[in-house]
């Protein structure tokens, strides 16, 4: 729709950074102009109150221009091939790895010479942990950001993250980055200025001269870390005044009712844009809008921050996709999509933390209807975004699924989250798994779990004891975990380390700056000699990297195993099996996965309900032929076994 001022409020940002609206910068033009009205209406249903609010929204046109304008003509020229492709990340030919840069491989120009290790297991897509300046032994593991664009020493320096991105690129690989929205470390220049009285930039927080507003937030705010970080508000000495720390007392909370600060942090997106960037991970989306009397997560308003953010890269770098980094219940997860007029206009991504934490679930009690319950909900992601799919990331595993899927499925939703907890850090007898409770909260005994993708499925005890059985059983678990992560839709991410079967790192206990954090356990140091081991058959390194290797390749192969809203739950007849259908076109693949340490009998019934028109299914994974029998007969797979079977 035509709207004559703010058509002139665009003009005057594109005369001044001579933006050939006829010519080479017609598409942004054009996308501008579409988009406006819509980045108008988001902004001010915000900011239409707020004094400055204004005089903001001119600095947001004039940002969103200059962000153009500084775009590199090759990352235009990538943005328009993304744009023809139409939804570019949903394909089947995508599969990433997430890791922290120093603990891979030391540095940047170190990770360069990597990349060949990438390609051999058959990742083309890098999520590189926080690396941006964060103050040593107070950085929450980089998400405590002191400088948002300067790459930590550490790592090395700007022109070496540009090295390696530029030499991704040339290799056919994509990239993905955080910006850390809510929060800022207390040592970056504005809680600096914040702290010697400069009004403006005490404004960039929410700073109170007493605990009156403090207090009234704590009524309804839950502790984050309850065990290390108590309360969601720290002292200032300094300049005698509270300030609003969620996730520990280094990390003040951004106040993003000013819009000063959401036109200084969309500026902070298109810098990180510019520097090529195909994915950004926005870090703790769900708390990036505080209001008095609510919990201050998963706000209304926190949505039209993302909405916004949404139409202004649209608008600058159409190529950049948007992760919400939302572990949050199922419901509110599905909200980061974008609801109602912005289905599907809000974050393209997401994580399925539902699934990665009911998968398990399901290893743990050898039971899949948990799991099941909960489809009808993770089913609801509208077409044109995408999961982020994954058995373990940084951070640790949560138990955050409803109650009601545990009921629907038979438990008691109090004891069976304490089996969990007990069998996965180990004080439950004869538990294998090796692993630890993080953030235990003393009242009500929730808790989070620690440790890495091997050592709780058992490799850790397994060798410990020099149990080769065990040790086999184990690297089944592992590849049934990865094998339904991977082939059930979405992007999926392994997390440095698991394709190893790395188990638990303890070198962290003697650390100061992380002994009181056990996420560090599955955070490991990377031993460059022992990834020489995948050429030695006999190794764990080499059958754990193998098996993720061929499970990459399968995907790849086939097309639908992309995320085209193709997936249908089969009803297996069998609580230890979980399957589905993943279909395109005539393509026809079942997918079954048996949770059970016992071989699982599937009646051949499962696949004819569901219309299989030929009596041979072709199983990718062992090689095999099957032929569908009769109703009284059955597929048997086996213990921790998983079939990859396509209709021929």
């Amino acid at each position: 729709m035509y709207q004559y001022q703010l058509h002139q409020q665009i003009s005057f940002p594109i005369l001044k950074h001579k933006i050939d609206v006829a010519g080479k910068d017609n598409l942004f033009y054009s996308r501008f102009l579409a988009n406006s009205s819509e980045i108008s209406d988001l902004y001010y249903s915000l900011y239409k109150n707020h004094p400055k609010g204004s005089e903001a929204f001119t600095e947001l046109l004039e940002t969103i221009t200059s962000a153009y304008a500084l775009r590199s003509e090759a990352l235009k020229q990538k943005d328009e091939e993304k744009e023809e492709m139409e939804n570019w990340f949903l394909t089947n030919q995508l599969a990433g790895m997430s890791l922290y840069v120093d603990r891979f491989c030391g540095d940047l120009k170190s990770l360069n010479s990597k990349l060949d290790y990438f390609k051999k297991l058959g990742v083309n897509f890098l999520h590189l942990m926080p690396l941006f300046e964060s103050p040593e032994g107070e950085s929450d593991g980089g998400y405590a950001v002191s400088n948002f664009r300067k790459v930590d020493p550490r790592f090395g320096n700007l022109a070496d993250l540009q090295s390696v991105q530029e030499k991704m690129s040339l290799e056919g690989m994509f990239l993905m980055f955080d910006i850390v929205l809510n929060h800022t470390s207390f040592r970056h220049e504005w809680a600096e200025r914040a702290k010697k009285g400069e009004k403006k930039y005490q404004d960039f927080f929410y700073m109170y001269d007493d605990r009156s507003l403090p207090n009234w937030f704590d009524e309804t705010m839950p502790e984050i870390f309850p065990e290390t970080a108590p309360g969601s508000f720290t002292y200032v000495p300094e300049c005698n005044k509270w300030v609003m720390s969620v996730f520990h007392n280094y990390q003040w909370d951004l106040n993003y009712s000013n819009p000063d600060v959401f036109v200084t942090m969309i500026d902070t997106i298109f810098f990180y844009a510019n520097l090529g960037v195909d994915i950004l991970r926005i870090d703790a989306p769900a708390f990036i809008w505080k209001q008095l009397g609510t919990s201050c997560q998963n706000l209304p308003e926190a949505h039209t921050l993302l909405r916004l953010i949404k139409q202004c890269v649209q608008v600058a770098a159409p190529g950049v996709a948007l992760l919400g980094e939302a572990i949050v219940a199922p419901k509110e997860i599905m909200k980061y999509f974008g609801t109602d007029r912005y289905l599907a206009k809000e974050c393209d991504f997401a994580y399925n933390a539902t699934q990665m934490a009911l998968q398990w679930d399901a290893l743990a009690t050898g039971d899949t209807r948990v799991m099941l319950a909960a489809q009808q909900e993770i089913l609801q992601k509208p077409y044109g975004c995408s999961w982020i799919t994954y058995t373990r990331c940084h951070d640790d595993i949560g138990l955050g699924y409803d109650d009601s899927m545990i009921a629907a499925a038979g438990f008691n939703a109090y004891d069976h989250r304490r089996y969990l907890k007990e069998y996965y850090s180990g004080a439950l007898q004869n538990s294998p798994a090796s692993g630890a409770l993080f953030s235990v909260n003393p009242k009500t005994q929730d808790a989070r779990i620690s440790g890495s993708l091997a050592s709780l499925c058992g490799l850790e005890k397994a060798i410990r004891k020099n149990d080769l059985a065990q040790i086999e059983i184990s690297i089944q678990k592992i590849s049934l975990m990865q094998a339904q992560s991977f082939f059930i839709g979405g992007l999926p991410i392994i997390f440095y380390g698991d394709e190893l079967g790395y188990t638990n790192d303890y070198s962290y206990l003697s650390d100061p700056g992380k002994s009181y954090d056990n996420r560090w356990m599955h955070r490991p140091m990377i031993d460059w000699e022992k990834e020489k081991k995948i050429d030695s058959p006999e190794t764990v390194e080499s059958k754990v990297f193998n098996v993720t290797k061929r499970m990459i390749e399968i995907r790849k192969k086939i097309i639908a195993f992309g995320d085209y809203k193709n997936l249908t739950w089969l009803t297996p007849y069998n609580i230890h099996v979980a399957g589905f259908i993943r279909s395109f076109g005539e393509q026809k693949i079942y997918c079954l996965f048996n949770y059970s340490d016992k071989a699982s009998y599937i009646t051949w019934y499962a696949f004819k309900n569901h219309g299989a028109k030929s009596n041979k299914l072709y199983d990718h994974w062992t090689g095999i032929t099957h032929t569908v029998g009769g109703d009284h007969e059955y597929l048997i797979i086996p213990p921790y076994g998983f079939s990859i079977m396509e209709v021929v």
